[in-house]
């Protein structure tokens, strides 16, 4: 690694080059044409306005119906979305930006409202403590409800799921992607996999390390398998508790998990940080033990500001950053970080659902400011 790269010197990744090393980071944003789930020409702008980006990493979309977790997200399993879809890609190419598709399905955090009355699936029936954003078909409000206990998937259900993942990377491919992240963070599905609190499974996907990581394999292998290694990325939580998710041995999993992408290749690697009050710190020293297995691209993400950006840059743990709720209030956040401008304020109360307030209405820094 070379110490003296810093968040504004030049970075080749993931068949990507760019002049610099801010991501724009996946964030729900939950405003999809319906019925359907249907991405849509506001969407669109609200990509193009972030072009700026080295990489935009978009929010997560659903590769099944069964993946559905929260009200109005995005699907990439029906021809409408890939169709969606492409408005987006070719609106963030024609301002010259780059974008990958985040595949997403969020296995037990979900709710019978969206699968017919039936259960959300898992790896195992465990009861856990997590919510999702439901909107009341009634009065069209939304909130958070809590999920049920799920059941556990079949081994030929698990199966269906791993092309599920292929399916919608082809889709992501032929909606004119520049390449697909593999959702595996934050207590979704593959998450879930990897973790004995939410993975108490007898056959060959539970119990044993190894087992627990092979879900994760077959996910990573079909999808590179359809679009390339260098074109596939997975984003994951090693130091996640909330959700039901504290598993004793997920850090030693997760660097296993590493030795494995790095020999398969990937574009990069994306590591989520936890950014809420009394979160577990992301030690240094695991920073260096997953550097040690992983030497290809790694972004990280979680309350990053340009400091903390380039000391993370600066100690070779990371080659790029991604900035969630930054990029959301402030749609040319490249520019104002490398010319130390102020940021604007994000208006939380926007952020799931609803029009262009709060999403494509913040500005970008006029002449003269700049």
């Amino acid at each position: 690694m070379n110490a003296s790269n810093t968040l504004f010197s030049p970075v080749a990744f993931a068949g990507i080059t760019a002049s610099h090393r801010v991501v724009m980071a996946p964030m729900t944003r939950a405003r999809s044409s319906q019925p359907g789930d249907i991405p849509n020409a506001s969407n669109a702008e609200y990509y193009a306005q972030r072009a700026s980006a080295a990489l935009i990493v978009t929010e997560a979309a659903q590769i099944s119906p069964q993946g559905k977790g929260y009200s109005f997200t995005p699907g990439i399993h029906s021809e409408a979305q890939v169709q969606g879809w492409q408005g987006i890609t070719e609106a963030v190419h024609a301002k010259g930006g780059r974008i990958f598709l985040q595949l997403w399905h969020v296995g037990r955090l979900s709710h019978p409202d969206f699968h017919h009355g039936e259960l959300p699936v898992a790896p195992s029936a465990e009861p856990f403590e997590g919510q999702i954003w439901k909107v009341d078909p009634v009065t069209g409000q939304g909130g958070m409800f809590d999920s049920p206990t799920p059941r556990a998937l079949s081994h030929a259900e698990i199966k269906q799921v791993v092309e599920d993942f292929r399916q919608a990377a082809r889709r992501a491919m032929r909606a004119g992607f520049d390449g697909v992240e593999i959702h595996g963070a934050n207590g979704y599905l593959i998450d879930q996999f990897l973790r004995t609190t939410s993975n108490t499974r007898t056959d060959e996907y539970g119990g044993s390390r190894s087992n627990r990581l092979r879900f994760l394999k077959d996910v990573v292998d079909a999808v590179s398998d359809e679009v390339g290694a260098e074109r596939t990325a997975i984003r994951l939580a090693p130091f996640l508790t909330a959700r039901g998710m504290a598993c004793p041995d997920i850090l030693p999993t997760i660097l296993e998990a590493a030795e494995y992408l790095q020999g398969k290749g990937i574009g990069y690697l994306h590591l989520v940080e936890a950014d809420w009050d009394d979160a577990p710190v992301f030690t240094e020293s695991f920073r260096q033990a997953i550097r040690a297995r992983f030497s290809r691209p790694i972004i990280v993400a979680g309350n990053y500001n340009r400091e903390r950006a380039e000391w993370v840059i600066g100690q070779g743990y990371a080659d790029l950053v991604a900035f969630g709720r930054p990029f959301v209030s402030n749609p040319d956040l490249p520019l104002r970080l490398m010319q130390n401008l102020p940021l604007a304020p994000l208006d939380h109360s926007t952020l799931f659902g609803g029009s262009a307030k709060g999403y494509s209405d913040y500005p970008a820094v006029t002449v003269g400011e700049a």
